[in-house]
């Protein structure tokens, strides 16, 4: 190689930036704010503001807000989840902490537990599905994946005469 020619990773890369531009979704901002993106809700005291929706990796993003006292049925992950308490406070019946603002979570594929907000909260989640909600005898009542979150969204606004935010499909 000379000292004027072009190194072959960059002629590599220039490639790959093509193939880039070709197959993947277009990087941007999407507007997500409330009157895009309503409280919907979700359980008694609970309410979901969707963000995103991935149907190829069966992950939604959303945030969750309960209520003082608001509860989300006992449930089991399938995938991770992960979420950032914006405001309030969380915690799981089955575990000896509390979650407060500023704090990260991580819940791991196969765990059960029952989400509680005895003060309320705002959370961030991102969500891997499914989900299989729980009775008290470990019976599945409900399944919950990215196709069930879509369709909690767009019935929403369909039923409310609200337009449907194309730029959350990615």
């Amino acid at each position: 190689m000379t000292q004027n020619s072009t190194p072959p990773y960059i002629e590599i890369e220039k490639r790959i930036d093509k193939v880039r531009d070709e197959y993947a979704l277009v990087e941007g901002h999407f507007d997500t704010s409330e009157e895009t993106s309503p409280w919907i809700p979700f359980g008694p005291n609970i309410w979901l503001r969707h963000l995103s929706f991935d149907i190829r990796n069966n992950t939604s993003v959303h945030i969750m807000r309960a209520d003082k006292g608001g509860s989300l049925g006992r449930h089991r992950h399938r995938a991770v989840v992960t979420g950032y308490i914006l405001s309030g406070s969380l915690r799981y019946e089955e575990y000896d902490w509390v979650a407060r603002a500023g704090h990260y979570i991580h819940e791991s594929p196969g765990r059960t537990h029952t989400l509680v907000s005895d003060e309320g909260m705002e959370t961030l989640f991102h969500l891997g599905t499914p989900i299989e909600f729980l009775d008290e005898n470990d019976n599945i009542l409900e399944i919950i994946d990215v196709f069930w979150m879509i369709d909690h969204y767009t019935s929403y606004c369909k039923q409310h005469n609200l337009p449907i935010n194309q730029s959350m499909f990615i």
